[in-house]
């Protein structure tokens, strides 16, 4: 399976933690490594819920030595200003996290929402089909699993493709297991996830 490696020896993260790079992510990842180039010292990152999101922002805390606000949208405006115009004052990158960026997230603070449209925004998407793979592995690895040839492979095309999609199907596939006692194999996951007409063949 492909895995980039983090760019320019961002700092390994706790070995539960690590952060895959993908065609879904790799455009971001880019933009992070290059913040010295940005138009303003602020970039908004958004992806879906359990894509990795904190994580990429926290690596990319400890190498500029900037800062984040996770959860933007949820905290109050007159600290998000605040926070972007320091980050223009020191040249000290700011990070904002959140679901979506404007303007999606309604923002009321006229001020900040002339900041927030001059700030550019990156994305997380869903995973590709090799982003699937890996992540699906080092889930079930982190289970301390057994992953058996070609288990995978199947189960790739037969899930939802979404980060909280993939970490549901190795949860099911992890509690059938215990509940059968059984180890993981292609025969659990048909069982497990229905037999669909092309694996008949």
């Amino acid at each position: 399976m492909s895995q980039i490696a983090l760019p320019l020896g961002w700092p390994a993260d706790e070995r539960q933690e690590d952060f895959i790079v993908g065609e879904s992510n790799a455009r971001a990842v880019r933009h992070l490594e290059h913040w010295g180039t940005w138009p303003v010292m602020a970039t908004v990152l958004t992806g879906p819920r359990k894509s990795g999101r904190s994580l990429l922002a926290r690596l990319f805390v400890r190498k500029s030595g900037g800062r984040m606000i996770d959860d933007a949208d949820r905290r109050p405006e007159e600290e998000l200003f605040h926070a972007w115009n320091a980050a223009q004052e020191t040249h000290k990158p700011l990070l904002i996290v959140t679901d979506h960026a404007p303007p999606v997230w309604k923002i009321r603070l006229p001020d900040l929402r002339t900041r927030l449209s001059a700030t550019p925004v990156v994305n997380l998407g869903d995973p590709d089909d090799a982003l699937a793979a890996d992540l699906i592995e080092k889930l079930l690895r982190q289970r301390n699993l057994q992953v058996p040839p070609g288990l995978v492979q199947w189960l790739v095309p037969r899930i939802e493709r979404s980060h909280i999609g993939i970490i549901r199907a190795v949860d099911t596939l992890d509690e059938a297991a215990l509940a059968r006692r059984v180890r993981l194999s292609v025969k659990l996951a048909r069982d497990t996830f229905g037999l669909k007409q092309e694996d008949l063949f």
